[in-house]
């Protein structure tokens, strides 16, 4: 079942509304320069008419204004043709498990899975997961050594019951030694590609049905099936503390990592 997610508007517009403010700007300079150059003309004095030379200087920041204005056309227009080349290319995604920074996961088949990264060691860390009403579902104990760590979903409250298919957000929390600084925590989430959807803004990619991300913010993009693999080629969920049904610790595979252009 494919996300739609074409409805999705009005993320990341800061770069296009600046484009637009700009050029819009230029346009109402340039109409002020025609208004007081026109007046200048007007009120002359026939006995002492407007310097040559400056009138020449006008005529060019007029002439420079004017450029300015079909630049910013033209480059609307690249990155125009830069967004639906960039489209194109995401559609390759679809299918492929991809690791995006944020911290709202999908939960797909009553599995997900996140990653956090500490910059330090801590004393203790605890990782809540909350539904989009924010209400909290589910919390463990997590990893205090500094480093990226993986965190395994099997989509079940804390009191053990099998919650919904949908998107959930992913929170951890530290505590540091009385004095020290706190730890900085960053977040990524996995998800299924299932669909990509553009504005005049930017590229987004479905993960599940439930979650859109921005195609900037994948970091690697991984085989189709690698929620479902286990060390020995069978199948088997996994859980928070990274451990698979047989007990045996998971290993991520390799990723799969292709380059594709920020915007």
């Amino acid at each position: 079942m494919a996300t739609d997610i074409s409805g999705i508007t009005g993320y990341y517009t800061n770069g296009n509304n600046n484009t637009n403010s700009s050029s819009q700007q230029l346009s109402a300079d340039m109409n002020t320069f025609l208004q007081l150059l026109t007046t200048q003309l007007k009120y002359q004095d026939p006995m002492d008419p407007m310097d040559t030379a400056e009138f020449t200087n006008q005529l060019v920041q007029y002439s420079s204004v004017e450029q300015a204005i079909q630049t910013n056309e033209k480059l609307d227009t690249m990155m125009s043709l830069s967004i639906a080349n960039l489209g194109a290319q995401a559609v390759s995604y679809i299918g492929k498990t991809v690791q995006v920074l944020g911290d709202v996961m999908p939960l797909e088949g009553g599995k997900a899975k996140a990653s956090y990264t500490l910059d330090k060691d801590v004393l203790s860390a605890t990782i809540v997961v909350k539904d989009m009403n924010g209400n909290v579902v589910y919390s463990q104990s997590g990893e205090k050594t500094s480093g990226t760590h993986e965190f395994n979903w099997d989509g079940k409250d804390s009191d053990g019951n099998q919650l919904e298919d949908g998107a959930y957000q992913i929170e951890v929390s530290t505590k540091v030694a009385e004095g020290d600084t706190a730890a900085s925590v960053t977040t990524t989430i996995f998800g299924k590609v299932t669909g990509v959807a553009s504005d005049q803004n930017n590229i987004y990619v479905g993960l599940g049905d439930a979650v859109t991300a921005q195609l900037g913010d994948i970091v690697t993009i991984r085989y189709d099936d690698y929620f479902d693999k286990n060390p020995d080629g069978g199948e088997g969920e996994g859980n928070g503390d990274g451990e698979g049904s047989g007990g045996e610790e998971v290993t991520p595979p390799e990723e799969e990592t292709q380059s594709y252009f920020s915007i």
